[in-house]
């Protein structure tokens, strides 16, 4: 197999990478949903009618959080909106890299927080946002910046939020659903005839989805979360044409101790590192060996390790 070095390399597998895992998990969840209403009884079409129906919930939520959630999460976070007034040095480097990609000049915040950190939001490129901690400019250097700002505005023009928005609600659903189904089993609430309810196989086979699938659809989101961090690092080289820029952000962002106050396990996948501080995404200490590869499946980030290596092997090359 061939060594994948340049820029558009990475992003081409990185894309590629994505869609796949998007892919299977689009027909894991229409799998998990339709053994759950088999193991609730229905009969086949009732399954598919059932399938049918959950997506078309999940769209709904896919529509509602589309537009709100960047809204939600700049509150959140006490957001503060910046202008080329307020800030005319990091406006005017917003723009130039906005002009470079191609791309609209987000709305730009600061976040009045010494530990360094950003993360963008927005439903798509008309109607996006950079958020930047007060930290991060005062920590990094310009190139640092440039690198940073340019990973963030690759998030807007790869539409990773509405891979993740629609993603989200996929993996609510299937736990709402297993939830229902557990309780239904543990307070009686279902008749076992085999005629009218679905057979032993399907009810089997549901209750050990009903585990399951939660956790699976987890590991899976936390994985889609990882690969969109390699694709946007790549596309970021491509603005800034300096790999280096990047990796050095990054190796200053996670070195810094100070957590950030105001991210939550919520938000936390969204920021450029992890801002929760020596811990992976269900808040559990990072350990090495068998046991820290186990650890890195619940992460939100890929090891800063392994990103800065992807940057260096760009180096002269984009």
């Amino acid at each position: 197999m061939a060594t994948v070095n340049t820029a558009w390399d990475h992003v081409s597998q990185n894309i590629f990478k994505t869609w796949v895992i998007f892919f299977f998990f689009s027909l894991f969840t229409v799998g998990v949903i339709y053994v759950i209403a088999r193991g609730f009884g229905y009969g086949e079409m009732g399954g598919l009618g059932i399938t049918g129906f959950a997506l078309i919930m999940a769209g709904v939520m896919n529509f509602i959080s589309y537009y709100w959630s960047d809204k939600i999460v700049l509150a959140i976070s006490g957001a503060k909106p910046v202008d080329e007034k307020s800030n005319k040095e990091l406006y005017r480097l917003i723009e130039n890299l906005t002009i470079a990609g191609g791309l609209p000049l987000p709305k730009i915040y600061t976040i009045d927080d010494s530990a360094p950190n950003a993360f963008a939001t927005g439903r798509d490129p008309k109607h996006s946002a950079i958020a930047l901690t007060t930290g991060i400019l005062q920590k990094l250097n310009k190139q640092e910046l440039e690198g940073v700002i340019a990973h963030e505005l690759s998030h807007i023009g790869n539409r990773d939020t509405l891979v993740m928005t629609v993603v989200s609600v996929l993996v609510g659903t299937i736990a709402l659903l297993s939830d229902f189904f557990l309780r239904s089993m543990f307070y009686g609430g279902r008749d076992n005839d085999s005629d009218n309810k679905g057979n032993t196989i399907f009810l089997i086979l549901a209750l050990v989805s009903a585990i399951l699938a939660p956790i699976v659809a987890m590991l899976i989101q936390l994985a889609l979360s990882r690969r969109r961090e390699f694709l946007a690092d790549a596309s970021g080289v491509l603005l800034t044409r300096y790999p280096q820029g990047l990796a050095s952000a990054l190796l200053k962002i996670s070195g810094d101790k100070e957590p950030l106050e105001v991210a939550n396990r919520g938000t936390a996948h969204l920021y450029i590192v992890n801002p929760l501080k020596g811990q992976s995404a269900i808040g559990s200490p990072r350990s090495a060996g068998g046991a820290g590869w186990f650890a890195s499946l619940f992460n939100t980030h890929p090891r800063i390790e392994d990103r800065v290596k992807a940057l260096h092997q760009m180096e002269g090359k984009v």
